[in-house]
């Protein structure tokens, strides 16, 4: 079998890290691709969001299957151009993809289907938002409507902050047509957790859950990232909740959406708040998580090209998902700058590393003349597996010094939240 994976970040590294295990696999594509990507997989200089080029590519190799990771060629309709032509693609279609790239269709979505979530406020004009925004208070979080790369979340700590924050989505267009609309929401307490799934429309197969860390610096302190690392177990989810959340959220979300004449297929992410009244949904996002996949690959068991494959064809049938009983964990080293920017053009080494239960899946890399640099503000992930999350992490951050370039930065408290809490259930 041959198949192409779209997208050049970590996610899509440990995507084709894993189908290059799969017996059926014979040939691994990446569009665009990264350096470290190109180690592993043939990548190919077409952008994730040249929709007609990639399918053209696809048709030309006669691609068994394509792989979506990144949510903007979903949200441009990537999956539907594959299906007119025949050809199987793992992710859901432009209609089914607005769950992720409208905030607004999928508060409104989960409003109709009795969905828990944060009650919220959608506010079409500076002035609606502000009178919103007064009348809530603080704490609350502001949400542009559309994709803003992780930064169109904001939970402002004044009134000052909020006025700002709103001046510059309305009245400067920082996200565009991204900030045509914002939500003024209720902000949720507790534990977040990422709970995922791969669904062919009616069936729903669980992922293991993980549980990312957003905040740039440690201690939860700094603005929002895509993500500066991982781990699974989610530990902060026990069984219970678990089998809550796919009871009260996972399904009525793949059973509305087939309602709406919208059916989803391929992964759907909920990113989920533990609040006192129980898991609400804070997001939904429309492909793997990153980098909550990296750690979530490492633990398993089962070939990933097949069941990626049934839910294309949209015939999961008894498919089931076997995890290694170890934890799994990832840390995402950056530039210094990051999230505001990113330092390109920077040499990265990278040593050996003996231990080959530490895998590193590049981000924000290319290749050289057989030097790499970096591309991005992710530059590349440590991950780690191990007995118990805190091995795991230790051998994460006992050969993370093995990555090194100019202004290299990471989170030195990746897990705390987890191991914290489960330091106080053993003291109780």
């Amino acid at each position: 079998m041959r198949v192409l994976v779209v997208g050049q970040g970590g996610r899509e590294h440990a995507i084709c890290w894993k189908l290059k295990q799969s017996p059926q696999v014979k040939e691994v594509y990446a569009a665009p691709g990264n350096g470290g990507i190109a180690a592993i997989a043939n990548c190919v200089p077409i952008e994730a969001t040249d929709i007609i080029e990639l399918a053209d590519f696809a048709e030309s190799l006669r691609m068994d299957l394509t792989v979506v990771g990144p949510e903007i060629p979903l949200t441009l309709g990537i999956v539907d151009e594959f299906q007119k032509r025949g050809l199987a693609i793992f992710g859901p279609t432009r209609l089914a993809a607005e769950i992720e790239g409208s905030k607004v269709f999928s508060k409104e979505f989960m409003k109709k289907y009795g969905i828990p979530t944060a009650d919220a406020n959608i506010c079409g004009s500076y002035d609606e938002a502000i009178a919103a925004f007064d009348a809530r208070g603080l704490p609350c979080v502001i949400k542009a409507d559309g994709l803003a790369g992780g930064k169109g979340v904001v939970i402002p700590a004044t009134r000052d902050e909020a006025v700002a924050t709103l001046s510059e989505i309305f009245e400067s267009r920082r996200f565009g047509m991204a900030g045509s609309r914002v939500l003024i929401e209720e902000c949720l307490t507790g534990e977040e957790v990422s709970v995922m799934a791969i669904t062919d429309g009616k069936k729903v197969v669980p992922f293991a859950p993980a549980k990312d860390y957003k905040k740039a610096f440690d201690g939860d302190e700094g603005p929002n990232t895509g993500g500066m690392g991982s781990h699974s177990p989610a530990v902060v989810l026990p069984a219970e909740t678990a089998a809550e959340v796919m009871k009260k959220i996972v399904l009525p979300t793949v059973q509305g959406m087939a309602d709406e004449g919208r059916t989803y297929t391929g992964c759907l992410y909920v990113g989920i708040m533990l609040t006192p009244d129980g898991p609400k949904v804070l997001e939904y996002n429309c492909r793997f998580g990153d980098p909550e996949t990296q750690a979530q690959i490492l633990r398993l068991e089962d070939d990933i090209f097949d069941v990626l494959l049934r839910s294309a064809r949209r015939n999961l049938g008894e498919t089931k998902l076997t995890w290694k009983k170890e934890a799994s964990a990832c840390v995402v080293v950056t530039t210094k700058d990051y999230p505001a920017g990113s330092s390109k053009g920077h040499e990265i080494v990278v040593d050996p590393i003996a231990d080959d239960s530490v895998v590193v899946f590049h981000a924000g890399t290319s290749k050289k003349d057989g030097k790499l640099y970096t591309t991005g503000g992710r530059v590349v992930n440590v991950c780690a597996r191990a007995a118990t999350l805190s091995d795991a992490l230790a051998k994460i951050y006992a050969n993370i010094g093995n990555v090194r370039f100019q202004g290299a930065r990471y989170r030195t408290d990746i897990g705390y939240r987890a191991l914290g809490q489960r330091a106080a259930s053993a003291a109780t």
